[in-house]
């Protein structure tokens, strides 16, 4: 997710400033005062608009989701057919890994504190299922799959493919050097193969 500069209030900059901090160093890495200083605000102000660090954290997420999710609808949307709509889908992510890693390594850190804590596990648990909705309402809809995988709902091969998709970013983000890793993504188009 790139974001875009543009007038912003003091609640927004904090909350884009809190992003970048924490998708830079990790949540644990990544003090409330690293991140006023960052804003050029003063500590008080992030605790006025945001409690304390866990308030802050869920409000980045939320921001990143929606932003996140608005996105990838936008690019399955620019392809008229099933195998169009992946394609797309699969050029943003690639896009995403290449150019804002940052987004990928948030979510990964968000997603070992959502192991352990409820609040954080709800809202994951959401994100995964809208991504796989997202996926199934407007890629496999009415799809004519191959015959081995039409036993399959298409909430299965939605979360397949969204499952397949986040494992393999988080192959790239541990072996960046890796450049075979990102085109791996493109097997995903196998299930859309007649």
């Amino acid at each position: 997710m790139e974001y875009k500069e543009k007038k912003i209030n003091q609640s927004q900059k904090i909350l884009l400033t809190a992003f970048e901090c924490i998708s830079s160093k990790g949540y644990a890495n990544t003090s409330m005062r690293d991140i006023a200083d960052a804003a050029e605000v003063a500590l008080s102000q992030l605790n006025y608009h945001y409690k304390n660090k866990e308030g802050l954290f869920i409000e980045v997420i939320n921001f990143t989701i929606r932003e996140y999710l608005q996105e990838i609808e936008r690019h399955i949307c620019l392809g008229k057919s099933p195998k169009e709509k992946i394609s797309n889908l699969l050029i943003y992510f690639r896009g995403m890994l290449e150019k804002n890693p940052k987004s990928f390594r948030l979510l990964y850190d968000f997603t070992s504190m959502a192991l352990w804590h409820p609040t954080f596990g709800e809202t994951l648990k959401n994100l995964f299922n809208d991504i796989s909705g997202l996926i199934e309402k407007n890629i496999l809809k009415d799809n004519q799959l191959k015959n081995n995988i039409r036993r399959y709902s298409s909430k299965d091969i939605s979360r397949m493919l969204s499952g397949a998709m986040f494992g393999i970013a988080i192959q790239v983000l541990l072996d960046p050097m890796e450049k075979e890793l990102p085109s791996a993504l493109n097997a995903i188009e196998l299930v859309f193969d007649n």
